[in-house]
């Protein structure tokens, strides 16, 4: 059994916060070079010029990389050979969270009562956690802070098998069209197919965390996913929605078993600011 401190918990979380940011990952800014190359409208290469530009002054400069610096989701895989000690882990994900938010001037975006007040909780908490138990004696942090822009473009689907593969092609695409320019594209388009509702909506925003680009490890949902990106970028939406070839970056898509009455399906955006990091402890 190996002991893990919620001090040291908090503290990589307040760290994650502030450099998922402040620094794009590598492949999205390798996946942004590769659309600058690809687009051909001058206002759309024009756009992605800015926000290679924006994301080289923000690294250079430490600074947010969008004035909206997210809700904080974090995933956690915890192996089970750990043992959390000195506090309670969530608290610890909350206050490496408030730290971070504070330390690194990043914006709080958070409200509770949701439906009436909307009042600011003032420290971006509470943040969203997923925790999923895995073999082992480490513990997987991963902090996305999601933007409201591209999560108001988040669609449920529920089908019947019927629909098919066909069905959710048109639909992620006609979601897509129908987000416009609301997710700051280029996008990354996040989806899940199968489980039951809140299953099927994980899945959607964990297939973000993948490196852009990386097609799916079953050739089929590969096949899948590279259909769906040129339906999406056949709609001409195009960087910021000023037209172009280059409406997404990637579709990933993520799968999991469902009832036999059921093809339950998710759509989650990212815009292009894509901004998640990752620490083992």
């Amino acid at each position: 059994m190996r002991e893990i401190d919620c001090q040291e918990i908090a503290d990589t979380v307040a760290r994650l916060c502030i450099e998922a940011n402040y620094y794009l990952g590598e492949d999205v800014l390798s996946a942004l070079r590769a659309a600058r190359e690809r687009e051909i409208s001058p206002v759309g290469q024009a756009v992605l010029d800015q926000i290679l530009q924006n994301a080289a002054l923000s690294a250079q400069g430490e600074l947010p990389l969008c004035q909206d610096t997210g809700f904080a989701v974090v995933f956690l895989e915890l192996g089970q050979e750990v043992h959390v000690v000195g506090g309670d882990l969530n608290e610890a994900i909350h206050e490496g969270v408030r730290r971070g938010y504070h330390e690194g001037y990043l914006r709080r975006s958070v409200v509770h009562q949701p439906f009436s007040a909307r009042v600011n909780t003032r420290d971006n908490t509470p943040a969203v956690i997923h925790t999923e138990i895995v073999p082992g004696d480490r513990l997987r942090i991963t902090v996305c802070p999601k933007g409201g822009g591209s999560e108001n473009m988040s669609y449920l689907g529920m089908f019947s098998p019927a629909a098919g593969r066909q069905g959710i092609i048109d639909w992620v695409v006609e979601c897509v069209d129908q987000s416009g320019a609301n997710p700051c594209p280029p996008i990354i388009v996040g989806v899940g197919i199968g489980g039951t509702v809140e299953q099927t909506a994980l899945i959607a925003k964990k297939a973000l965390l993948r490196p852009v680009g990386q097609p799916h490890p079953d050739p089929e949902v590969a096949e899948l996913e590279a259909e769906i990106l040129d339906r999406v970028n056949d709609l001409g939406i195009g960087p910021q929605g000023f037209g172009g070839r280059v409406t997404a970056l990637a579709v990933h898509v993520e799968t999991f078993a469902c009832h036999i009455a059921s093809m339950p399906a998710v759509v989650n955006i990212q815009c292009h600011s894509a901004r998640h990091k990752e620490a083992i402890l």
